[in-house]
């Protein structure tokens, strides 16, 4: 599975992004997909994930009420909609596909990942 993530770019502080993954062939919709991101000189961190259903959804402490992800499987796409961002939302946005059953937060149990998307929210 190849994974292709778009969407990034600048943003006034309280603005609105909507990030895309795209995915390639014909097995996403089996897979639990997660938004992870990276900031300058920090280490890679959850973000949040759905079940392949999309059914269950996770979201880290500091994009809760915040953020949204969605999927749609017969796209092969996920989406991440990202509202009243802040200055520490500047990373750069990976998409990931994990081969687990369930939602899982830890990034080495991701086994796909996509080129990432920078996002950078200014103030």
């Amino acid at each position: 599975v190849q994974l292709q993530a778009s969407g990034g770019g600048l943003v006034q502080a309280g603005g609105s992004l909507r990030l895309s993954c795209a995915a390639s062939g014909r097995t996403f919709s089996t897979y639990v997909m997660g938004w992870f991101r990276q900031a300058p000189g920090k280490e890679r961190e959850f973000v949040t994930a759905i079940s392949w259903s999309g059914g269950s959804t996770v979201y880290a402490d500091s994009v809760k009420g915040r953020f949204t992800i969605s999927r749609d499987n017969a796209k092969n796409a996920g989406y991440l909609q990202m509202n009243s961002l802040k200055p520490e939302d500047t990373a750069v946005y990976y998409c990931a596909l994990t081969s687990l059953s369930r939602i899982v937060t830890r990034s080495e149990l991701y086994r796909y990942w996509g080129q990432g998307t920078q996002v950078t929210v200014s103030s």
